[in-house]
């Protein structure tokens, strides 16, 4: 269990793309009960799409290309301990930290995945369980580790692979549910 001084935990998500799962979270930590208040976005992508959606909403955010990984990440961590950041959320972050990172926020960083881990750990999950022929896919929040979509899980989601889906059907429909699970574990983490 996370604990932050004061009333909510401080979060900071991270993004490369739209920033869907963001928004799921951000309307979540608007809610009554909600224990968490996101006060910063990361970005390895200029013109992320979810980077509108921060400015739009008055989170702050940060870019930082991570071409130079070792460099980017001291100072990403030098803006989270400003900010006091407690918790981190990847949400559809596409770079790998470093493990001296990762060891820096220990768990304290989560993920969400597009699959039922430990099953298709990594990129193209969609395609890989309709080729498989799988009755099921869905997702899965987990802690960080090193070890690429390997740390504990916290919360999945089951979902039936119907025969006419493509990878692009699948995947529309596992986003949805990844917006119902990601601010469910988060809550969870921090009660």
């Amino acid at each position: 269990m996370i604990k932050s001084s004061g009333n909510k935990t401080k979060v900071a998500v991270f993004i490369s793309g739209r920033g869907t799962n963001l928004k799921s979270l951000y309307y979540f930590s608007k809610k009554k009960n909600s224990k968490f208040q996101i006060c910063i976005v990361i970005s390895n992508k200029k013109y992320a799409k979810g980077l509108f959606f921060a400015k739009k909403n008055k989170i702050k955010s940060k870019i930082f290309t991570f071409k130079n990984r070792l460099k980017d990440e001291l100072k990403v961590l030098k803006t989270l301990k400003r900010k006091n950041i407690k918790i981190i959320c990847l949400a559809g972050f596409m770079k790998i930290l470093s493990k001296e990172f990762i060891k820096k926020f220990r768990g304290k960083i989560i993920n969400i995945h597009p699959s039922l881990l430990p099953k298709y750990k990594g990129l193209n999950t969609h395609i890989r369980a309709i080729q498989n022929n799988d009755e099921y896919s869905g997702c899965t929040v987990h802690y960080v580790t090193p070890k690429l979509d390997s740390g504990k899980i916290i919360l999945q989601k089951k979902i039936k692979i119907f025969k006419n889906d493509s990878a692009k059907s699948l995947q529309k429909r596992i986003l949805n549910q990844e917006h119902k699970i990601y601010p469910k574990a988060l809550k969870m983490i921090l009660n």
